[in-house]
């Protein structure tokens, strides 16, 4: 198990980060919902040039070398997301991103191999960066965007380690 939302504590340390920061108009909100776990939900919009919401764990450390990937278990409104990972403690460093596409409404395992994860700044994928190093992961985040205008919601219960 590397997180379990199941734990309010496991959520407790997250945060919104949304066009806001930007001057788009885009809100989200990130709590822990009993018998569910992790919950990422809110509006994006399109005003003031905005168009993603997005949630970020605090800094920590996680050694993920073991692992050829990431399993979630979560439950979705049939969007699709982005799973961030970051090996540096910088707000607005290199972000390693992976897709991935809900099933409205239920839960549902998901797989995301770590050489699918793409080096990105701003959304915009970066060529000259070095490849994603799992072995000193620094925080995790989900993020919505592409797009995707209105309200969402994400529920999820875990992320585990994938041999």
């Amino acid at each position: 198990m590397v997180i379990d939302f199941g734990d309010a504590r496991a959520v407790c340390n997250w945060q919104a980060i949304d066009d806001r920061i930007m001057g788009g108009c885009s809100q989200s909100r990130v709590e822990h919902i009993d018998n569910v776990g992790l919950r990422f939900s809110g509006t994006v919009s399109f005003a003031n040039n905005g168009g993603f919401a997005s949630i970020r764990s605090a800094t920590g450390k996680w050694s993920l070398d073991q692992y050829r990937g990431l399993k979630l278990w979560l439950r979705g409104d049939g969007k699709t997301y982005k799973l961030s990972l970051r090996t540096d403690i910088y707000f607005d460093g290199v972000s390693y991103q992976t897709s991935f596409t809900t099933t409205e409404d239920s839960w549902q395992e998901i797989f995301l191999p770590f050489n699918a994860f793409i080096p990105t700044h701003h959304g915009v994928r970066l060529s000259t960066v070095a490849p994603l190093d799992v072995s000193c992961i620094r925080s995790f985040g989900f993020f919505i965007a592409d797009r995707q205008e209105g309200d969402f919601q994400l529920d999820v219960a875990w992320i585990k380690g994938d041999c």
